[in-house]
């Protein structure tokens, strides 16, 4: 399914993620290093070892940015006109390298734009859950979405 435009966005709708991704070393790496964030919960394995968790902790913003991205190809994409803000960010639990997250998005909000005709705000709930059913992530996002547009009745034959 591509993205979804307001008018298939009802407030309750939920849309699971067509697929999973396990989350490796290398993502959480690479991640902190274009951030340059130096955490060593995150990159420093024997400081990260000596902790309540026992290993590096995935860095919670590319946690956040996967559940996002994860969900845009059956929500989305090709019909959102822009972000307009994430509110209500949590990590409830730690994400490791191996886990495999899966996301479901619900629509908690559905709007028409008093300013835009042609657009919608729709706040999605996000949630990410690892192999073991624990939510790990979520939050709420509100995107202004393309309404369907309106095509003229072709004419029919009798």
């Amino acid at each position: 399914m591509a993205g979804l435009f307001f008018e298939d966005l009802p407030e309750g709708r939920v849309i699971d993620a067509e697929w999973t991704r396990t989350v490796t070393e290398a993502d959480n790496v690479f991640f902190c290093s274009l951030t340059m964030n130096v955490q060593k919960l995150h990159l420093d394995a024997e400081f990260a070892g000596k902790t309540e968790f026992g290993r590096p902790l995935v860095n919670s913003l590319f946690t956040l940015g996967l559940m996002i991205g994860m969900s845009v190809h059956n929500t989305t994409d090709g019909t959102t006109l822009a972000n307009l803000g994430m509110t209500d960010v949590r990590f409830p639990a730690p994400v490791f390298a191996g886990d495999t997250l899966r996301v479901q998005t619900t629509v908690v909000a559905a709007r028409l734009s008093r300013s835009r005709p042609d657009a919608g705000i729709v706040t999605f709930r996000h949630e990410a859950f690892n192999q073991a059913g624990i939510c790990v992530a979520h939050c709420e996002r509100a995107a202004l979405m393309r309404r369907r547009e309106t095509s003229p009745q072709q004419p029919r034959c009798a």
